[in-house]
């Protein structure tokens, strides 16, 4: 009974990883977090066309007064309003 044994090593093995984890994309609903959206939206060839213009201006307005999950929520629809317009 050869095979037993071996069949219990295989099983009882750790899997090898074969490629790198992704890494983990750490958001806070914070200012700077905010900041960091309007400069990636700024860029986009959408970004001064509605409706990304006024949910970019509503997130920022949101940020500035105390309510940046709100705010960054906006932003992030700005972005990808922004996108479709290219």
């Amino acid at each position: 009974m050869v095979r037993l044994p071996f069949l219990v090593f295989v099983l009882a093995a750790p899997v090898p990883v074969t490629g790198a984890e992704p890494v983990a994309r750490v958001t806070t609903d914070s200012p700077d977090y905010c900041r960091e959206l309007v400069q990636r939206l700024a860029p986009l060839p959408g970004a001064d066309k509605e409706p990304a213009r006024s949910l970019a201006e509503d997130g920022m307005r949101l940020c500035e007064s105390g309510h940046p999950r709100s705010g960054v929520a906006r932003l992030r629809r700005a972005i990808r309003a922004a996108r479709l317009e290219e």
